[in-house]
């Protein structure tokens, strides 16, 4: 069956531009794309955009871009999801231009939100950044991933539209019990060697979307965001960490509108031929830590002094 093939962008709704343009230009690396009163763009690789952020008082995800191969596939899959009793609706040139794609169609998602169909996204100039040591991994994995809040929609019905109607395959199943009585449960899906393009949990935020995730080919530049970030206090959701199952090494760190991005090093290539799907019990390898909790580590820490011990580390 063909599907997506990837993400290719997302759009935001924030209401502080020019915290957005320092946040994602001087601390994750990216390239400003186009900047006028009411919307910039940014740039990870040699597309035209990956972010697109417009001016307005939801900062949320207000919608997601994903590529179809081609247009004799993007015709079939509009005909699947008509046939299934969706509304699908044709972009017309002005929304095109404006996401610099040949074609487009909108539809939506069981949560409610707004899915673009798209097929043509175009290049630019070369991608340059000075605050990055590699690249953006991108590529045939797109632009990264997001986790996207289910807000009550069973996992069927949202199945039924990302994977049985988009083409997306079930990468794995993480249920953790947090603390007694409450269980983080997601599930993580992909429509091409990226480990996942899109998950979904239950968590209790009122956003659309908990994060979105750059991936870096340098573990350097892992490093070197996160003391960008310290250094601008950008507050941190998670410190650094792995997770088990793409075993992607990263940060979480709050955007200027309150959901988080994970910046990350070293994500899990699918191969289909082989893969098997696995249930796991945690959502973390190491690490990933609230920076609330470490400062309550440091704070009761015993110092020195307390211990006995010499600057020299002797006693």
């Amino acid at each position: 069956m063909s599907g997506v093939k990837e993400l290719a962008y997302v759009v935001y709704e924030a209401g502080d531009l020019a915290d957005w343009e320092r946040f994602g230009v001087e601390l994750l690396g990216m390239q400003l794309g186009e900047r006028d009163e009411n919307r910039l763009t940014l740039r990870m690789d040699a597309k035209a955009h990956r972010w697109i952020v417009t001016r307005g008082p939801a900062d949320d995800l207000t919608a997601s871009g994903y590529e179809v191969e081609d247009d004799a596939k993007l015709d079939a899959l509009v005909k699947r999801l008509r046939a299934a009793g969706l509304s699908v609706d044709e972009g017309d040139a002005a929304l095109a231009a404006d996401r610099r794609v040949e074609r487009i169609f909108t539809t939506t998602d069981p949560m409610g939100n707004r899915v673009e169909l798209v097929t043509g996204l175009a290049d630019a100039a070369p991608f340059v950044s000075e605050a990055l040591l590699g690249e953006f991994v991108t590529g045939a994995g797109g632009a990264g991933h997001q986790v996207l809040l289910a807000h009550g929609v069973s996992r069927e019905e949202y199945l039924g539209f990302y994977r049985d109607l988009l083409g997306f395959r079930i990468s794995d199943i993480i249920v953790e019990e947090l603390s007694p009585g409450v269980v983080a449960d997601l599930i993580f899906l992909h429509c091409n060697g990226r480990h996942h393009t899109v998950a979904f949990g239950d968590m209790p935020s009122p956003k659309r979307t908990h994060h979105f995730m750059v991936e870096v080919t340098d573990i350097r530049d892992v490093g070197r965001a996160y003391d960008r970030c310290m250094d601008a206090r950008q507050p941190f959701e998670m410190t650094l960490g792995m997770h088990p199952n793409d075993e992607m090494f990263s940060f979480y760190v709050f955007t200027p509108s309150g959901f988080s991005v994970e910046y990350g090093w070293g994500g899990l290539v699918i191969d289909d031929a082989t893969w098997q799907v696995r249930t796991l019990d945690r959502l973390h390898s190491w690490g990933h830590r609230p920076p609330g909790a470490v400062a309550e580590l440091l704070a009761a820490a015993p110092s020195p002094l307390e211990t006995g011990e010499s600057e020299g580390g002797e006693r």
